[in-house]
């Protein structure tokens, strides 16, 4: 299957370093809007450079589109890609807000193509543990549920110019851009946020038109209650943390590791599970370095990606499924705006 990057920036170093290592699959194609980016990457990754849209799209045998461009443009490139009949795989966010996540979606479905939000941590061995033990129902009924990103970036990280930290082209800051995540693998763990009330702001970084400092209180639709909290204004940055707790037993996952786990009804697999993953992250996770990450959690879904094209089938992240998490920050975002509690407007 043949695949072509949009946009040569961090991000897409690892999306081809994943593409790389799947059997099959093949980098043919990248895209840049500057033509020295796009033949900077296509000498290092071995694929063809374009710096026009049309032509890259024309690239003979390119079958999937991977949007790596900033988050407000990724829209930009799905629906001329969608057009061309390419299936397409794009960046978290999926968009910057739910109307334009909308547009997207429904280009993809008038063309027939695939569309999937990237969040490769639900593809994490954690991850999934953890949603095992909730479909199981080992938690019992749920209480609470968490996600803290406390992360830290330094001043020059904004002061480069170009799109971070700037609502435009970013959609938001600590939320949309770092929290995001972790508040998507809240959601797939507690079920749909029915309500948010919120406080944002810019607390430790100058020249940005979004928050570094956000909390928010949830209310699930389940009525659990929870909490979360997304900063990159936290010096020396720690690994993204959630939680969930029920009736029946609590489980915390801070990035890959699982550092507790624990069932009014424990089983022989219990001990196993808090062995393995005692410390399972290999990286900084990203809390104070964006490009201390792994490249595996893509790999995981890249599979999932083209064993569902292959199928005729949807991806285990959707376009649909990878805006849920944009609508839980956009309500957070209405709540911090108007001082009051906002519900959540799933599509």
């Amino acid at each position: 299957m043949n695949f072509g990057i949009v946009g040569t920036g961090l991000i897409a170093e690892f999306h081809a370093k994943a593409l790389a290592e799947i059997s099959g699959a093949r980098l043919a194609a990248c895209f840049d809007i500057v033509q020295e980016r796009a033949s900077a990457f296509a000498a290092r990754f071995g694929c063809a450079a374009y710096s026009d849209m049309e032509a890259f799209l024309r690239h003979p045998g390119l079958e999937v589109v991977n949007v790596c461009t900033p988050s407000g443009l990724h829209l930009d490139a799905a629906l001329p890609a969608a057009a061309a009949g390419k299936h397409l795989i794009v960046e978290k966010p999926l968009e910057i807000s739910a109307e334009r996540c909308d547009r997207m979606i429904e280009a993809c479905d008038r063309a027939g193509v695939t569309l999937s939000g990237i969040f490769p941590s639900r593809f994490h061995a954690s991850s999934r543990a953890i949603k095992g033990a909730l479909e199981a129902g080992r938690f019992g009924r749920l209480t609470m549920g968490n996600a803290y990103v406390k992360w830290w970036r330094e001043q020059s990280y904004y002061d480069k110019g170009g799109w971070k930290g700037k609502k435009a082209l970013d959609g938001g800051g600590a939320l949309m851009n770092q929290s995001i995540h972790a508040i998507d693998l809240l959601r797939w763990f507690m079920g749909p946020i029915d309500e948010v009330c919120a406080f944002t702001g810019a607390a430790g970084h100058a020249g940005i038109d979004v928050e570094d400092n956000a909390i928010a209180a949830v209310r699930f639709a389940s009525g659990a209650l929870g909490a979360i909290q997304g900063s990159t204004a936290v010096w020396p940055g720690f690994l993204k943390r959630v939680e969930v707790s029920g009736m029946d037993g609590s489980a915390v996952m801070e990035e890959e590791n699982i550092p507790f786990w624990k069932f009014r009804a424990e089983t022989a697999e219990d001990d196993a599970i808090r062995e393995r993953f005692a410390a399972a992250t290999g990286t900084g996770g990203g809390a104070a370095d964006p490009a201390a990450i792994g490249h595996h959690g893509h790999k995981l879904q890249f599979l999932d990606v083209i064993g569902a094209i292959e199928r005729g089938a949807a991806p285990a992240i959707d376009g649909r499924e990878a805006a849920k998490a944009v609508a839980v920050i956009e309500a957070i975002y209405r709540s911090a705006e108007t001082g009051k509690p906002v519900k959540v407007e799933e599509r």
